[in-house]
């Protein structure tokens, strides 16, 4: 859909640079202003062409056209912009979070010893120990 407005736009500015052409073969003097109706369909196809593609087209400032534009509250389309939104990305942490785990290291009387690993937040150390230590 874009690209079949941007080619109606173009066709239109074909027959507005012949009326540009038109106005400045007949104008009265040279420092004769350009006519509204002139300025109004300008600055309208501005809305869909690139700025500096209409100001080069009906042979004119581009600052003028740039002026026109803002006069009218009508945004200038440049072919290096683009429209910007924001972004919302999901938080990822910088670096792996670490795990968490519990070591335990228990030794008898009688020389018998038993190291555990556990990968639980809370292992179950007293039932554990308790085991451990009553065994023979």
């Amino acid at each position: 859909m874009k690209s079949s407005t941007h080619s109606h736009a173009e066709q239109a500015l074909a027959p507005l640079a012949v009326q540009f052409d038109h106005w400045r073969d007949h104008r009265a003097t040279r420092r004769e202003r350009i006519p509204d109706c002139l300025w109004e369909q300008a600055v309208a196809l501005t809305t869909v062409l690139p700025l500096s593609r209409v100001a080069k087209c009906l042979r004119m400032s581009w600052q003028d056209l740039h002026q026109h534009c803002a006069a009218h509250n009508t945004p200038a389309v440049e072919p290096s912009s683009t429209a910007l939104s924001f972004v919302e990305l999901p938080a990822t942490p910088a670096w792996p979070m670490p795990t968490l785990t519990a070591e335990v290291e228990l030794q008898r009387p009688d020389g018998a010893r038993r190291r555990m690993h556990a990968h639980e937040p809370q292992p179950p150390l007293v039932a554990l120990v308790r085991t451990f230590l009553e065994t023979p």
